[in-house]
Parts: structure tokens; C-alpha cells; sequence
């Protein structure tokens, strides 16, 4: 993974002690809310429902375990004892005194992390696929260019005060794992004619105006993408709307500029650029980044590891558990973990110091130090030994980490909601739990299959509940709180928003809903191989949307 250098470190530790300068002004009544506002969301920090809220920034979702073990420390001294993983990659601490805040920035420096433009009208982090460098159908490792394009992004002087907030994602891989449809810029790594390049999309989205980004080029070439990047963000910078924050998203005006106009401009920018506006990035640093993600050194092992399957014959959690959250891996004799973070009665993304450590040190004895958070708000250990996966896997039960669940229908995606958020119109933690505790039997969830459910709490979509293959949207209606339901919504390279089923239910009719909506998909699916996402792709809205309203 990427280290800092002495300008990174220097220029990390200068903006904390700004920042707590800024601080100290707030706390002495020096500075109002709204003069400090924008001083810290440049910092990460939010006002959440009942307390200031700091959001972390993990790049491409990658952590060591000193890195790790510095969150878990940060959860314990100064939080409640936890931390949120988000689907941005990033982590949220949502109890910190203000107080506090300079010093866990302070913190975060020594082990090369911070919270810069978490927040704000800005170029957030650069997300990717949670298997990068690890998987089988990746065209090569895209995390490299992830750290140039962090890089390229961070502190840019054009881009600091944008229309909204902008977001980028990187993919490698024929199935994306990243959603780039649903970001603002959507990066897909392809090989043509022996060159590596990019397709490029832009203006996808969700919130109160779902979009699937449209493809503005087939091919980039490496040479070439941060010039045509930059061509991108000036057009919005020129061209989006800041009269109106609810039509200032990138998708909205790739929208209304309709997409062959939008490429025609992005391209005459391009074209437009002088020489000396050329971003000529020199080979030796391009080589220098990609050696940080040189692939670990994995000893040679059979393909088949006697250990493992004797493990799996012996202890039938152990195997259900190595069905959900096991993925290939490239190389023979390895495997990709994921550490579900959706166990029964916890809030999706939640886990606490104590899990953190635990994680850490698995890491560093089986998984070569590399740590990957997901969009799906799991924790990933990407390269481990066959052989040693049964120990890992004890080690992850011992500490409540051993969920068999990837993927699965108690995996949920699910918003903090009005539990925190002083945006949200509802509650999506109680939701969240309820739907767990009515698909509890692990058999009955292995059953079911690839089943994806997303909650948000507001038409902000933080949960992602457009994308879902269920999708659940927290409204409010005169001071009571109902959900409405989307189906046929995916995040994937087939990506599509989810319709509208009807109208919106009540808190506790939700769960018993979606029993007749897996009823009715057990009953129509051909095989039990086929997904409910492909059962309803084939059978359209009416059989579902009779099953959800059946009992109304």
C-alpha cells in the first residue's frame, strides 16, 4: 500500500494543528457554527442528531494493521467503545468531543491517515474493488491509479469549491464490485490492442434523483487519464449548477445536457488544453506508486489443501461459513475473506475496539498486513492461505466476527438513519434488525441466495436503497415513519434503479412483507441457482408487488 513521503507527512501534520487552532476559537465562542462550518467539514466533521460526527478517509478502503489497531484505539479512548464502516470505505467515529477531534487527527498522522476532504464540495475518496490486486478477472491491479488520482485530487486548487461533492471509483474486473455506475466519475480498467486504459462514465448517482452514469469514452489511455479527468471537472466546474443545490450534482447536468452534448464538450476540452496545461506525469513516478502495491510474496501451496477440507468435514459452521465469505483467489492455494460485519442485533458496518484489534492481529499472522474495507460495510482480508483459514475462522468466531452471511439476505447495506442523523426522515438500524431477526435460520438464508437489501433513512440515499435488489426508503408522514419499497435495483455491471413497488408501509409490516416477497421468488425462480435479481429481471414488477401489498 501506499506510504507517505516527508511532503505527505509534513503537510498532514500542519492542516491538524490549523485545525486545532480552529477549534480552540469555536470552543471560546471566537468563532459561530456557521463561520466554523466550513472549517470543519474540510476536516471530516460533521453535526450529526446528538453529537459531532468524524468521518475518516481510508483510500481505495486499504488499511494495515497498525493502522487498524489505531482505530480501535480511537473507539476506545475517545468514542464509545466502537466505529462505523461506511460505504464510502471510510470509517465513522460518532461520539467524539469536538474537544477531542485535533487530537485524534494528531493521531491518525503518525500512522498516515486523515480526514481531508471527507466532506465538503470536493473530490471525496477514491473507492475501488474491495478484491483488488486478489482477484481472478481483474485486468491488473487498479489500486496504482486509485493513489494517483488521490493524489492528483488532494488539495487541487480548481476543484476545492465545486458545484456538490464528487465522487470517483475504480474498477479492474469484468464484475464490478466498486458501483462505478452509480458514482460521478466510474472508472473500468481495459486492455486494447496491448494497452491498458479506461472506459470512462459520468453522472451516475442516487438521492432524490437516482441516475446510471452514461459513457463518455471506450478507452483512455493510462497516459492520458488525468488530462481528461480534468477535462471532466472543468465542464462541471463551468457548467453546474450552483443556484440550486438539489440540481447541482454532475448526474443533473449530464442529464440536461443530454449525453452525446456533455461528451461533445468534455472532448472539446479536452482538445482544448495547451501543452503546458498537460499533466506529463513522469514514468518513473507512475513505476514508483505502482511498487507500493507490489503483490505480497506467497509461498507456493497445492491448489487443494487437505487441512482445510478436513476442517470443513468436521465442523459444519466452519463450512457453511467458507460458502458465503470465501472468494477465489489468483493465485492456487489462497483464498479472499470476508469478515462479515452484520452479525444479529448490531448495526450494520459497527464494530468495536476490541473487534478492531482482533482484526488487526489476524491480519497481520494470516492475511501479509493488507486490510480492505467494502462498500458493502464488511471488512476483507484478501490473501490468505488455504491452509490457515480454519484457525482465522476461529479466532473471527471467538470475537463475534464469523457471521456466514456474505452476500446473503442478512447482509445488509443499512444507513445509520434517525438513530444519528439529523437528516434523516426515519430509523434504519430497527428496520435493519427486524429483517434479520425474520431471516435468522442460516439454512433459510443459504436457501434464498444472492439476495441484497439496502436502507436508507432519508432520500439521501447514504444507504444505497436505489441499488438494492430490495430497496427500502425511510419517509416521513405527519410525524410517523413508513418505508417504501424499490425492487429490481443492482450496483453491479448491470447496474439499474430499483421501481417504486407502491406505497410506503409501516415499520413493523416490512418484515412481514419481504417473507411473501422471498415466498413468491421461491415459488417463480426456475432453479434454485437462479438469484432473485434474475427471477425478477424475468418476471417483471406485478407478481412481487402482489405478494409485498398481499396481506394489505
Amino acid at each position: 500500500m501506499y506510504r507517505y513521503d516527508e511532503f505527505d507527512t509534513r503537510i498532514v501534520k500542519e492542516r491538524v494543528e490549523q485545525f486545532r487552532g480552529q477549534v480552540a476559537r469555536r470552543l471560546s465562542g471566537e468563532l459561530k457554527e456557521d463561520e466554523f462550518k466550513p472549517l470543519r467539514l474540510q476536516n471530516g466533521v460533521y453535526l450529526q442528531l446528538h453529537a459531532y460526527m468524524l468521518r475518516i478517509a481510508i483510500p481505495y478502503g486499504q488499511l494495515n494493521p497498525r493502522q487498524m489497531r489505531a482505530l480501535a484505539e480511537i473507539a476506545r479512548k475517545y468514542d464509545r467503545g466502537y466505529g462505523h464502516f461506511t460505504t464510502r470505505q471510510n470509517i465513522q467515529f460518532n461520539w467524539v468531543a469536538l474537544k477531542d477531534i485535533p487530537d485524534v487527527l494528531a493521531d491518525l498522522a503518525d500512522v498516515e491517515m486523515h480526514a481531508i476532504q471527507t466532506s465538503g464540495n470536493c473530490i471525496r475518496n477514491v473507492t475501488s474493488d474491495h478484491y483488488a490486486g486478489a482477484t481472478k478477472d481483474e485486468v491488473m491491479d487498479p489500486r496504482p491509479w486509485c493513489e494517483i488520482i488521490r493524489q492528483w485530487s488532494t488539495f487541487h486548487p480548481e476543484f476545492a469549491f465545486l458545484p456538490r461533492k464528487f465522487k470517483i471509483a475504480v474498477t479492474a474486473a469484468e464484475h464490478d464490485r466498486a458501483a462505478i455506475k452509480v458514482h460521478d466519475i466510474g472508472l473500468n480498467m481495459r486492455r486494447k490492442d496491448g494497452e491498458v486504459g479506461f472506459e470512462v462514465h459520468v453522472g451516475g448517482g442516487q438521492g432524490r434523483t437516482p441516475h446510471i452514469a452514461a459513457k463518455v469514452s471506450d478507452f483512455v489511455p493510462e497516459s492520458e487519464l488525468l488530462d481528461y479527468l480534468e477535462a471532466i471537472m472543468r465542464v462541471y466546474n463551468r457548467f453546474g449548477r450552483r443556484d440550486n443545490k438539489y440540481k447541482a450534482r454532475i448526474k443533473i447536468l449530464v442529464s440536461e445536457t443530454g449525453e452525446e452534448e456533455f461528451r461533445k464538450l468534455v472532448e472539446d476540452e479536452f482538445a482544448a488544453q495547451r501543452t503546458a496545461e498537460k499533466i506529463a506525469l513522469p514514468q518513473e513516478e507512475i513505476d514508483r506508486i505502482h511498487a507500493y502495491f507490489e503483490p505480497p510474496k506467497l509461498a507456493a501451496k497445492p491448489a487443494n489443501s487437505e487441512s482445510f477440507e478436513k476442517a470443513k468435514t468436521a465442523d459444519a459452521g466452519f463450512a457453511r461459513w467458507t460458502r458465503a465469505n470465501l472468494h477465489p483467489h489468483k493465485v492456487d492455494g489462497y483464498t479472499t475473506v470476508t469478515v462479515s460485519l452484520k452479525p444479529m442485533g448490531v448495526a450494520a458496518g459497527d464494530a468495536t475496539d476490541d473487534q478492531m484489534d482482533v482484526m488487526a492481529d489476524l491480519a497481520e499472522s494470516y492475511g501479509h498486513d493488507d486490510i480492505r474495507v467494502s462498500h458493502a460495510q464488511n471488512v476483507v482480508l484478501p490473501h490468505v492461505a488455504l491452509d490457515d483459514v480454519y484457525e482465522l475462522y476461529r479466532k473471527l468466531d471467538a470475537a463475534g466476527l464469523a457471521t456466514p452471511n456474505e452476500g446473503l439476505i442478512s447482509d445488509m447495506i443499512v444507513c445509520p438513519g434517525l438513530d444519528y442523523c439529523n437528516l434523516a426522515n426515519a430509523r434504519s438500524i430497527p428496520v435493519g434488525m427486524a429483517i434479520q431477526e425474520a431471516f435468522s435460520d442460516p439454512d433459510d438464508q443459504a436457501d434464498i441466495g444472492k439476495f441484497h437489501i439496502n436502507i436508507s433513512g432519508c432520500i439521501n440515499a447514504c444507504g444505497h436503497h436505489h441499488v438494492g435488489h430490495v430497496g427500502i426508503l425511510g419517509v416521513d408522514r405527519k410525524g410517523e415513519e413508513y418505508y417504501q419499497i424499490t425492487l429490481g435495483g443492482r450496483a453491479d455491471e448491470k447496474a439499474a434503479i430499483g421501481q417504486m413497488a407502491g406505497p410506503g408501509l409501516k415499520a413493523d409490516d416490512v418484515p412481514v412483507a419481504l417473507k411473501r416477497l422471498v415466498d413468491r421468488y421461491r415459488e417463480l425462480r426456475s432453479s434454485k441457482d437462479e438469484t432473485f435479481i434474475e427471477t425478477f429481471e424475468r418476471e417483471g414488477m406485478e407478481p412481487f408487488k402482489d405478494a409485498i401489498y398481499a396481506g394489505a
